[in-house]
């Protein structure tokens, strides 16, 4: 008889967009997948029939990714609770801050059920230079929900150590695995000819092409990116050759249309929306940007290097995995727009054959964030948690 997983988030189209290589790992393994979030909260469009396509059976739940939402959130863990016992889920795998808490709680509920908890922390909401309600509040949260977790798993060397110093429960163990895994075939640079038509289908052809992906809100901080190309202007340089491409949609983009109209950038920045492939134009572009404030690892980031396109990114937790600076990227101060002019021109003003060097160091620089490496990782973890034996697997 098939043992029933349950993948738990905040967000519907979470799964179909981090979580379908477990998935098809999880199935291989004989497991019956089930997968539990907020259907209705599309930060990732999606459509539910896929999920069935891939096997899952999908359950929606009234959760929210703000853990201020108390009703709605007491709401989700009792629509959670109803779930685990009607399809007798012998083991969680949870994700995102209150995906984390609703389930080790539920864990915990259960207990005489032994079901077996993982935790993927995408980045603790405490870390070095975050304000001190996050490394308070979220710290105490967190370690005290350690108690209730058998397997947690962390995308970066800092939460490693950090999560190291908690107390899990018996046999729990503490892990690092770079993130959901990198699909280096898929993300792979592309010819000259593709660049060029890509290029000129977005009328870029001849411009310094600037890029960031991600959702529009205070923390991807794109506007650091507006503050500098308007730094450049009001200095009197030269931007009519630059143009900044933003993929992604959120809360801020009203604000940022606005931000762009009132800066005189119209000209210069083009906002793409939300993009169910950004390969064409991550691809085609001279320079990403990835000023977030606080990141766990940073996927887009990694695509693109993938990709052979340098980084101009914010010095953060995440970026410190895999950016050298002025070797595949230039590394920023987060909340300072000369730093990323500075990182911009050192971009812009290298020469051809520099360029073609660094191309090759950004694909380089990623092989131990590749797909097979991650695969690996997650299958020790899930057949020793599949044979209940949860002590120290060794080599991951």
């Amino acid at each position: 008889m098939k043992k029933n997983i349950l993948i738990l988030a905040t967000v519907g189209g979470f799964l179909m967009k981090f979580e379908t290589e477990n998935v098809k790992l999880l199935q291989s393994l004989g497991y019956r997948v089930h997968y539990a979030a907020n259907m209705r909260e599309q930060h990732y469009l999606f459509e539910e029939t896929k999920l069935k396509e891939i096997g899952v059976e999908a359950h929606h739940i009234d959760i929210e990714r703000s853990p201020y939402m108390v009703r709605e959130n007491k709401k989700a863990f009792d629509q959670l609770l109803d779930i685990i016992d009607r399809f007798e889920i012998s083991m969680i795998h949870c994700h995102t801050p209150v995906g984390g808490v609703l389930g080790r709680l539920a864990g915990r509920y259960f207990k005489k059920k032994n079901i077996i908890v993982i935790y993927t922390a995408h980045g603790f909401h405490f870390y070095k230079g975050a304000p001190l309600l996050n490394n308070t509040v979220y710290y105490l949260v967190e370690r005290f929900l350690a108690r209730y977790t058998d397997i947690l798993i962390t995308i970066n060397k800092e939460d490693y150590s950090a999560a190291g110093r908690f107390c899990l429960k018996k046999k729990g163990k503490v892990y690092l695995v770079p993130g959901v895994g990198l699909d280096m075939e898929y993300f792979h640079p592309l010819s000259g000819e593709e660049k060029k038509k890509n290029r000129e289908s977005m009328g870029n052809a001849d411009r310094f092409f600037l890029v960031t992906v991600g959702e529009l809100n205070e923390n991807k901080n794109q506007q650091i990116i507006l503050k500098a190309l308007h730094r450049m202007k009001i200095q009197k340089r030269d931007i009519s050759g630059i143009v900044y491409g933003i993929c992604g949609d959120g809360f801020f983009y009203d604000r940022i249309r606005r931000q762009i109209e009132e800066m005189g950038l119209s000209e210069n920045v083009s906002l793409y929306g939300y993009q169910t492939d950004v390969r064409r134009i991550v691809g085609c572009a001279d320079c990403f940007v990835f000023p977030s404030i606080r990141e766990g690892l940073g996927m887009a980031a990694l695509e693109a290097l993938s990709m052979g396109i340098p980084v101009v990114g914010a010095d953060n937790r995440g970026t410190r995995e895999y950016l050298r600076h002025k070797e595949n990227g230039y590394i920023c101060q987060g909340r300072d727009e000369n730093s990323f002019i500075q990182g911009i021109e050192f971009i812009k003003n290298q020469s051809v054959e520099q360029r073609k060097a660094m191309q090759i160091r950004c694909r380089e620089s990623v092989g131990s964030f590749a797909k097979k490496q991650v695969k690996r990782k997650m299958e020790i973890i899930y057949r020793r948690m599949k044979d209940e034996d949860i002590g120290d697997y060794g080599g991951i």
